[in-house]
């Protein structure tokens, strides 16, 4: 009698934390008329961190009540992610406007640390003052997000008025909306396909002749990509990246914020070649305004009845990294943490939903589209430009749209309006963080796919940050290592362990040259994405073209 009586006292208090009325109203009344779906936790996230500021531990509950997932699930899922602002019980709710302010290479010349950390004493208590990962502006260093808004060119002054008059909504920059699209001929190329003008096969043809391989970092052959979901099973989708996070990168925000339907038709053009029925586009929440443009240009394309059928879905990233990498963006677009898979399988075989997946970089489809237009000939008798996205130690920073294989002395001098005065070129990185770095020397070296591999380095996703003879190569290095710590989601032991190893290591690396070299091996041979395999090039690259700056 004695133990029922225990185990009747025990069902009474259920273990986790019960669910009030008023944080389930709460919940229920910023969900509004949607159904819970598991795989649209992090939307759900976010809709209750614009609404209070933060995410409270009983929002937290009733969130996981009302979408029936277990707490623990909806906690580590809204911990994983660095802008959800999750808030222990008993803690006082911070100030609801965040502010951050760019800590990436070219907004660091600028004076980015000093100026966060004015912001933070002049807004203490009246604002969120944190430094961040590159928030894709490095063409107007420094760069800080007040709220939705991002302040260019930032200054204490700036950032204060900004956040002294800050508006909850973004402000949308002048883009080519659906009717101007229209007017221009848009959308004729996907018209031609669904129609049976274009076959299938004529689409990937096209993209053969046009040589075109993948932007967003890994240069793989498009038609081959495309060709892999032949035989597949059905249903299909194709997933547009858009969760540019490499350091220095920043193309694909403009092209979504200038030219948003012609990225939207490639991935149209791309779900009907591969005959998949959902396209889903993962947008890094760095880009508020970009989400606005895309959110309503979607809606105009349904009313307008021009995607043939085929089923746009946008979805926000949340701050994390890791989740460029494909397998982990589609973990993260199924609500999850965004933790690399293992492989096999493959998107292509099994990927978001366990369905067969194309991946897509937002550059990438944009060319789809232009190749359609224009010809894959035209494209390849182009030079197969593409745009590089140029910051540092230059005039004139900005999206840059030249031939593949172009120098950075050419682009320096043709496309960047030469060095700023006073400073002298000493080097470069020719592929964000993970790219690597490369001394002056090397700046004849064309810059493709291929062709950097043998001092180091790689292309990667073009993002180049050109540095002068004012830069400290060592701490530049310390700050990329830092910097893969901070993002690693910590899944293997190779990326974890290595990275704090390297940092380690760093105070001495000559002394540690051979170990750094073995860890390198190690995490480049084990980690199960390219994060980890890549992450030691930044040290490895310095200690090889810069030996003199790390003694």
């Amino acid at each position: 009698m004695k133990d029922l009586t225990r185990r009747k006292k025990a069902s009474a208090f259920p273990k986790g934390r019960t669910v009030n009325d008023q944080s389930l109203s709460d919940v229920q009344d910023v969900l509004g008329q949607k159904t819970p779906a598991s795989d649209e936790l992090i939307e759900y996230l976010h809709l209750i961190q614009d609404r209070y500021g933060h995410i409270s531990a009983n929002h937290l509950a009733a969130l996981a009540h009302v979408m029936k997932l277990s707490q623990s699930e909806v906690y580590e899922t809204a911990t994983f992610y660095a802008h959800f602002l999750v808030l222990k019980e008993g803690h006082t709710p911070p100030p609801t406007l965040t502010i951050r302010i760019c800590d990436g290479p070219s907004c660091r010349m600028k004076g980015a640390k000093t100026l966060a950390r004015d912001v933070g004493k002049t807004l203490q208590g009246q604002a969120r003052v944190e430094e961040v990962p590159c928030i894709g502006r490095c063409d107007h260093a420094p760069a800080a997000a007040v709220g939705k808004n991002v302040i260019p060119w930032a200054t204490e002054k700036t950032i204060v008025t900004a956040a002294q008059n800050d508006d909850t909504k973004p402000i949308l920059p002048s883009y080519q909306d659906l009717s101007a699209y229209v007017e221009a001929h848009g959308y004729q190329a996907f018209k031609a396909l669904t129609s049976g003008r274009i076959s299938r096969g004529g689409v990937l043809s096209e993209l053969e002749a046009a040589n075109l391989r993948g932007l967003g970092g890994a240069g793989f052959a498009v038609a081959q990509k495309w060709r892999f979901l032949d035989g597949q099973a059905k249903p299909r989708v194709v997933a547009v990246n858009a969760d540019e996070g490499e350091p220095g990168t920043f193309k694909d925000r403009h092209l979504l914020e200038t030219a948003p339907h012609q990225v939207i038709e490639g991935a149209l053009i791309a779900a009907h070649t591969v005959e998949a029925d959902d396209v889903y586009i993962y947008l890094r929440d760095e880009y508020p305004h970009i989400h606005a443009i895309l959110k309503t240009e979607i809606a105009k394309l349904v009313q307008h009845g021009l995607t043939n059928g085929i089923r746009l879905h946008l979805r926000r990233g949340a701050g994390a990294y890791v989740c460029g990498e494909e397998s982990a963006m589609l973990e993260s677009l199924e609500g999850k943490r965004g933790l690399p898979r293992n492989r096999p399988p493959f998107p292509a075989q099994s990927g978001l939903f366990g369905r067969p997946t194309l991946v897509n970089n937002v550059e990438t489809l944009y060319w789809v589209t232009d190749i359609m237009n224009h010809g894959g000939t035209r494209f390849k008798d182009n030079g197969c430009q593409h745009f590089y996205s140029l910051s540092g130690r230059i005039n004139e920073p900005g999206v840059k749209l030249a031939p593949a294989g172009i120098t950075v002395r050419q682009l320096i001098d043709e496309y960047g309006g030469g060095m700023i005065e006073g400073h002298t070129f000493k080097g470069y990185m020719p592929g964000g963080a993970s790219g690597g770095i490369l001394p002056a020397s090397l700046g004849d070296a064309p810059m493709d796919f291929g062709t950097l591999e043998k001092h180091g380095c790689f292309v990667g996703s073009s993002a180049v940050v050109v540095l002068s003879d004012q830069d400290n190569i060592h701490n530049l290095t310390r700050h990329m290592i830092d910097f893969f710590a901070h993002e690693s989601c910590g899944q293997c032991t190779p990326c974890r362990s290595g990275i704090s190893k390297l940092q380690d290591l760093l105070s001495e690396p000559h002394a540690h040259r051979d170990l750094i070299e073995s860890i390198s091996k190690v995490m480049a041979d084990g980690s199960i994405c390219g994060l980890g395999q890549a992450a030691a090039n930044p040290l490895l690259t310095a200690l090889r073209h810069f030996p003199d700056d790390l003694a």
